[in-house]
């Protein structure tokens, strides 16, 4: 008997997920560190121009199928929730 098509890439799907969940907690563990250092080093925790250079970089990088306008809105969001994480660390003691 065949395997429906469907649950074959919802499998897919559900391991790339985990990936993606893998790698956010990765980039948030590294916001953690450089929202540290920014507070050691009183630099701003804002800094618009790198996440303009990162938007503009994935629009490069970017070869579909999602298009350049769902791509910037999922790396504001992320953008935008480690920015939050910046804003929580703690100073080094």
């Amino acid at each position: 008997m065949a395997q429906d098509p469907i649950h074959s890439f919802r499998e897919q799907i559900d391991q790339i997920d985990g990936q993606i969940l893998e790698l956010l907690n990765r980039r948030a563990a590294a916001a953690l560190e450089i929202g540290r250092l920014k507070r050691a080093s009183h630099q701003p925790l804002y800094v618009p121009l790198r996440e303009e250079a990162v938007l503009q970089r994935m629009e490069n990088e970017n070869r579909g199928p999602l298009p350049a306008s769902a791509v910037e809105a999922v790396f504001r969001a992320i953008m935008s929730e480690m920015r939050a994480l910046e804003e929580t660390a703690i100073s080094p003691r």
